[in-house]
């Protein structure tokens, strides 16, 4: 496992993106910040990136789309991604895993366990 893990955060509420770069920054990781897929496409071509933390409900293109756009491309296919969304209804977690989400965590987001959720997907991803 990499010294530092840099997570990509695709969120298009820039108060969101503050927070969970502090929550993460005060743990360890690295993180890059994509407001929208176009921007989070070209931070996956120009940065070394061990995870995507997604939100599901974007303008334009949402992250359930995304999510298959990258899992298509080879060169990021093995990227784990986990979903980050407020939809909790039934279904929503399957809907997520379909479209090629590793994992899902539910917002409003517990800051006090997020690291370690992060964890798990990329010790998960170093044991493959």
């Amino acid at each position: 496992m990499p010294d530092r893990i840099t997570i990509l955060y695709v969120e298009d509420n820039p108060d969101n993106r503050n927070l969970i770069r502090r929550v993460l920054n005060a743990e360890g990781f690295d993180v890059i910040e994509a407001a929208h897929a176009n921007q989070a496409f070209q931070k996956l071509e120009s940065e070394q990136v061990d995870l995507i933390l997604m939100d599901i409900n974007m303008p334009e293109m949402d992250g359930y789309t995304l999510t298959a756009k990258i899992k298509q491309n080879e060169r990021f296919k093995n990227i784990p991604i986990v979903a980050v969304t407020a939809n909790v209804m039934r279904g929503d977690r399957e809907k997520s895993l379909q479209a090629g989400c590793d994992g899902y965590i539910q917002k409003p987001i517990d800051i006090d366990t997020l690291a370690q959720q992060i964890a798990r997907f990329i010790t998960r991803r170093s044991n493959v």
